[in-house]
């Protein structure tokens, strides 16, 4: 049974007993879509359910009742049946007034035919509580229906936000990545430091040639000097005469 007029007759049999009950069960069964329902969808599904799992405990109570009378009638019937012939020995031995025959031989045959009507009613309660039976196995199955598609959707949600997560870090590394390439590149502090690197470069060269500039007459005025001495005569072992002439400037003699 799977459209509202499928349950036609469960509503109808459970509106006889509870009323807008029957209604409820057959909407609710007709009209909810597990794939389509909202969470206040499934909330009134399994309130409706609830309901539906007392009426069939109530049920399943009147038909135990139900076929428990029947079984004692027919119990009872079968007894009497067997006690016709020991009190038809009795009444013929005259131990047993007529009138008390007369009367058990009215509850059997009141028994016997209330035993159609009791069975027809254990019947009809086995009936209505397979019904139910069969609503409540159709709203579990709604119900298990909805909540696999809700594990699924969610399990889809949590795979589609772990990949938004995915690539919200990959779109946040390649943003870091770009950054640091960019200032590896045009980064404005290292270019400042690159330019007054090269600027005290200059500077120390220019002082090295001023340097060098200065230090050329010096270096020129000391080979002088070291070439002069290098000329200059020995006189360490000149005698007393030698040295005498060559103070004089006269040149010594022969």
């Amino acid at each position: 049974m799977s459209n509202a007029s499928g349950w036609g007759l469960t509503a109808r049999l459970i509106s006889k007993h509870f009323g807008v009950l029957g209604d409820r069960i057959s909407s609710a069964i007709a009209n909810f879509d597990p794939e389509t329902a909202t969470e206040a969808d499934r909330d009134r599904l399994a309130d409706t359910l609830r309901a539906t799992a007392q009426v069939l405990a109530s049920a399943r109570s009147s038909f135990e009742k139900e076929h428990k009378d029947v079984v004692s009638l027919r119990e009872l019937i079968a007894n009497d049946e067997k006690a016709t012939a020991t009190l038809a020995e009795r009444l013929a031995a005259g131990k047993i007034s007529e009138a008390t025959v007369t009367m058990f031989c009215d509850e059997l045959e009141a028994n016997k035919s209330r035993l159609p009507q009791e069975i027809q009613e254990e019947a009809d309660a086995k009936a209505y509580m397979d019904e139910l039976q069969k609503i409540i196995d159709a709203l579990s199955k709604q119900l298990a229906e909805f909540d696999a598609q809700a594990k699924k959707a969610l399990q889809q949600l949590a795979a589609a936000q772990a990949q938004k997560d995915l690539q919200s870090m990959r779109a946040e590394r390649q943003s870091q990545l770009a950054g640091l390439t960019g200032m590896k590149g045009n980064s404005t502090a290292l270019n400042a430091l690159t330019r007054r690197a090269q600027e005290v470069s200059n500077e120390a060269e220019g002082m090295r040639i001023v340097a060098d500039i200065g230090q050329k007459p010096l270096d020129q005025a000391a080979e002088i000097d070291a070439i002069r001495k290098s000329v200059q005569n020995d006189t360490s072992g000149e005698t007393a005469l030698q040295r005498l002439q060559r103070l004089s400037g006269k040149p010594a003699a022969a």
